[in-house]
């Protein structure tokens, strides 16, 4: 078969699905996300020219990985037809390119889609975490350091934490992304201790569905957070992780976004990961092929009117890109 790249709309097709099955033996050495909905899950990254997917590892999957003829080159399979190929990329820390660490598997908070809470998993000590940068360098891929971090006992705490380590992470020369659930006035401290861009998650911006899910939190605090952030980093350095099918409405989503850009945040529409340790907590229903083309068309048109470009970030989930259909990269 001829090969086929990663077009837009197949993209939308993987992510829709958001898993697939493959030979072990063929998975390059990676971690397991620790962070946020995705937490607990193993999965793979495809590369397909210049895009990349990433997709959980899941014997039920529709979708299958399978070695094809050529050097390196792999397959994803639907239905025993062959729709894209490519090859798999080794994820030493979380993402390719990129030691992307998670501080504290744990949460005092309860956001009804996240299995953090349920996992209370381990929290990284800073000896730990340079390890990981090492090992990541020692593997010649090292482009960036992202941070994110639940919250073990206190929200300052994370913050004072991260702000510490900070200092540290200078010596490897790269950008440093930070995502924590931010405080009054850290972004100037993060900038000063050396971040390049920060990441704060209104995760819906839906107020009715963000009183039922995120209710220990408060959305007009993040987005005041926000202003902070890009008065300190400007434009195109400040990101927000908004998700999609909590049962929020498409003209929702677009006021959502325009509320966003307004300030110069970039939104990341990021598909909802139903896991069953949240089963029956809240809807979630991962959006179709369909819909997540339609939003993140709509949202081009929204950053390209406030002059925000996801091609221009240095670290985190945009400079990845295997999670979400990203405006002016994968189209």
């Amino acid at each position: 078969m001829q090969s086929k790249l990663l077009t837009p709309e197949i993209k939308a097709f993987l992510i829709s699905i958001g898993s697939v099955s493959i030979d072990p033996s063929l998975i390059p050495w990676s971690r397991g996300s620790t962070a946020g909905p995705g937490a607990g899950t193993s999965s793979v990254f495809f590369r397909s020219g210049k895009k990349r997917v990433r997709l959980s590892i899941n014997k039920a999957s529709p979708l299958s990985i399978l070695k094809v003829e050529g050097e390196g080159g792999v397959g994803v399979f639907y239905q025993g037809k062959e729709i894209v190929r490519g090859k798999l990329e080794p994820a030493p820390a979380h993402c390719p390119d990129q030691a992307f660490i998670t501080l504290c598997e744990r949460c005092v908070f309860d956001c009804k889609y996240c299995p953090v809470p349920k996992l209370q998993g381990h929290v990284k000590s800073d000896e730990e975490v340079l390890n990981i940068i090492d090992e990541v360098l020692r593997a010649g891929n090292l482009k960036a350091i992202s941070l994110t971090s639940g919250v073990e006992t206190s929200v300052e705490g994370e913050v004072e934490r991260v702000i510490k380590l900070l200092p540290a992470l200078k010596k490897y020369n790269v950008p440093i992304g930070v995502s924590v659930y931010p405080t009054e006035g850290c972004s100037r401290k993060f900038y000063e201790a050396g971040a390049s861009e920060v990441k704060y998650n209104v995760e819906t911006m839906d107020r009715e569905i963000f009183k039922n899910v995120c209710g220990d939190l408060s959305l007009d605090y993040i987005l005041d957070r926000l202003r902070e952030a890009v008065d300190v980093f400007g434009k195109n350095r400040v990101f927000s992780n908004f998700i999609i099918g909590l049962g929020e409405s498409d003209d929702s989503v677009r006021d959502g976004i325009e509320t966003l850009a307004q300030i110069g945040v970039i939104p990341v529409l990021r598909p909802v990961n139903p896991h069953p340790l949240r089963a029956g907590d809240c809807f979630t229903e991962r959006p179709s092929p369909e819909r997540l083309l339609k939003l993140a068309k709509l949202e081009a048109e929204i950053l390209k009117k406030y002059r925000l470009d996801p091609g221009l970030a240095k670290t985190m989930c945009l400079k990845c890109t295997g999670c979400d259909l990203v405006p002016f990269i994968d189209f």
